[in-house]
C-alpha cells in the first residue's frame, strides 16, 4: 500500500512513517519548514519528502492519506483530497487500526516528561529481552530511532512482542478530529505523568485538559494499571471523576518515591517505604528522577522485576534534544533542549544549575510553541527562567513583548528580533567555562551550529 503523510516531520507523523516503511508500505510525505533530527532520520529511511501542500502530489496516487494534525484547511492538497472524495485518516487512528489493535499498549501521557518516561519505558522493556514496539516524540540515543515495530523478544524468538510503547499526546487529533490522540490508543498500561495547563491554541483552560486525561482514564481496562504523579492536584480531579483500574502513585508520601540521594546524581527508590534499590546514572534533577519511578512502575506492570528495570536505568543515555550537548567551543559548552513551558524551562535549568554548579549559565529561548506564541504563559517566563545568569530571548513573530515579560530579570535578560544579533550577543559575552543553554521546541535557525561556529 503507498501511504503519502500530510505534516510528515513532525516527531509523531514521522513516527508513523517510519512504522509504516517498517511494515512493508510505500511511504512518501510533505511538510513545511523541514529540519533535523527527523528529516536526516526520514531520508535515511528512504522516504522521500515534498515541500509544502501543493494539489499536485496527487499525481503520486497514493492509496491513502494519512493526514496530521498540523494541516488544516485551505491547504491544496487537503482540499483536493475532499473534493475528490479520496480516502483520508488521521495520524492516531491509522496507528490504532494498523499497529496498536490486540497489543499491550503502555502509554505515557501528561504535560511534561512524556517523551523521556516513555524513554526509559521502551529501553527498561528492551533490556529485559521484550523487543517493545514504540512511538516517542524524540530519538532515544539507546535506539537512534523514535518509532518501530515491535520485534522478537528474547524468551520466543519465533513469535512478535505484544508491547507498545507510545507517548500519548493530548493535543487534538487532526482538524477532523477535535479529541485528543490518546484516546485512539486504548492502554493497558497509563503513565499519567503530570498534569498543567498548556496548549492554549485548543484548549480554553485547565478543566478542559482533564476532560480529555478523564476520556484517557476510561479506556484502560479494569485489569490495567494507571501509574499516576501523587503530586498533582490536577490527576487527582481527572480520577475522581471516575477511575475503573488500579491505580500506582509515585512521587507522594507512600507509592513509588524517591529515597537517598547521592552527589554523582544516584537515587535510591523505594516503594511503600520499602527499599529496591539504587539508579545510578549520569541525570540530573528531579523531574527525572520522577520519570524513573513512573517507568519502573509501568515496567514492573508488563512483568519486568523492579531490580531488573532499576539495572536497564543505569544504561540509559536520554533522548536528543533532552539536555544534549551539541559541543563545546572555547571552553563553553553549547546544550540543546526542548523545553518551551514555563515549568519545563524551570525543571531544565535547575537540572543543569545542580549539575555545573556555581559555573555561569547564559540561557537563549526561543518561545515557538503555540501555547508562547499567544502569550498565554508570559507572566511566568520571567521566573522560569530566574536561576540563569544571563537570559537571551528571540522574540520574533511574536504578539507580545518579551521585554516587558523579562523586565522582572533586570539586565540580565535581553530580547532579539534577529538571529543573528541575539547570537553576536550571546558569543561576546560567553567565556571559558560558561554554559550556554537554548531552548525551543523548533530548530531555532540552526543556532546551536552558528554559536559553536563563532565561539571557535
Amino acid at each position: 500500500m503507498h501511504i503519502h503523510i500530510l505534516g510528515i516531520c513532525g516527531t509523531f507523523m514521522g513516527g508513523i512513517a517510519a512504522i509504516a516503511k517498517q511494515a512493508g508500505h510505500r511511504v512518501t510525505g510533505c511538510d513545511t519548514h523541514v529540519y533535523p533530527p527527523m528529516s536526516t532520520q526520514l531520508e535515511a529511511m528512504g522516504i522521500e519528502l515534498i515541500e509544502g501542500f501543493g494539489a499536485e502530489q496527487l499525481e503520486l496516487q497514493a492509496d491513502v492519506y494519512v493526514v496530521g494534525n498540523v494541516v488544516s484547511r485551505g491547504k491544496p492538497l487537503m482540499e483536493e483530497i475532499l473534493n475528490r472524495g479520496l480516502p483520508y485518516i488521521s495520524g492516531p487512528q491509522w496507528l490504532a487500526e494498523n499497529v496498536l489493535q490486540g497489543r499491550w499498549v503502555l502509554a505515557v501521557a501528561g504535560t511534561h516528561g512524556k517523551t523521556t518516561t516513555s524513554a526509559m519505558l521502551a529501553w527498561i522493556l528492551e533490556d529485559a529481552g521484550l523487543a517493545p514496539g514504540f512511538l516517542i516524540g524524540g530519538i532515544p540515543e539507546n535506539f537512534g530511532v523514535s518509532a518501530r515495530l515491535p520485534g522478537a523478544p528474547a524468551l520466543d524468538p519465533a513469535s512478535q512482542s505484544p508491547f507498545f510503547v507510545i507517548e500519548a499526546d493530548e493535543y487534538d487529533t487532526a482538524f477532523f478530529d477535535k479529541r485528543s490522540k490518546f484516546v485512539h490508543y486504548r492502554p493497558r498500561t497509563c503513565v499519567l505523568n503530570n498534569l498543567e495547563f498548556d496548549h492554549a491554541d485548543i484548549f480554553a483552560d485547565l478543566a478542559a485538559i482533564e476532560t480529555q486525561f478523564h476520556h484517557l482514564v476510561r479506556t484502560v481496562p479494569s485489569q490495567g494499571l494507571v501509574v499516576a504523579n501523587g503530586r498533582e492536584a490536577a490527576l487527582e480531579r481527572v480520577l475522581a471523576r471516575g477511575c475503573w483500574t488500579p491505580v500506582e502513585k509515585f512521587g507522594a508520601q507512600s507509592g513509588w518515591q524517591v529515597g537517598e540521594l547521592a552527589a554523582d546524581g544516584s537515587f535510591e527508590v523505594l516503594l511503600n517505604g520499602v527499599g529496591q534499590g539504587w539508579v545510578s546514572w549520569g541525570l540530573m534533577g528531579e523531574h527525572n528522577r520522577h520519570n524513573a519511578l513512573a517507568a519502573i512502575a509501568a515496567a514492573r506492570h508488563a512483568g519486568v522485576a523492579v531490580k531488573d528495570a532499576i539495572d536497564a536505568l543505569s544504561r540509559f543515555v536520554n533522548v536528543k534534544r533532552r539536555m544534549e550537548v551539541k559541543g563545546v567551543a572555547g571552553g563553553v559548552t553549547v546544550y540543546d533542549d526542548f523545553a518551551h513551558h514555563p515549568t519545563a524551562i524551570t525543571t531544565t535549568v535547575a537540572g543543569l544549575r545542580a549539575k555545573v554548579g556555581g559555573a555561569r549559565i547564559l540561557a537563549v529561548l526561543e518561545p515557538r510553541s503555540n501555547t508562547m506564541k499567544l502569550g498565554a504563559m508570559k507572566e511566568a517566563l520571567a521566573a522560569s527562567l530566574a536561576a540563569a545568569d544571563r537570559v537571551y530571548c528571540y522574540g520574533a513573530n511574536l504578539g507580545w513583548d518579551t521585554r516587558q515579560a523579562l523586565a522582572p530579570l533586570g539586565d540580565k535578560a535581553a530580547s532579539f528580533e534577529d538571529l543573528d544579533t541575539l547570537i553576536a550577543a550571546v558569543v561576546a559575552e560567553a567565556r571559558a567555562g560558561d554554559q550556554i543553554l537554548v531552548m525551543s521546541n523548533g530548530g531555532f535557525g540552526g543556532i546551536h551550529t552558528k554559536l559553536l561556529a563563532a565561539l571557535a
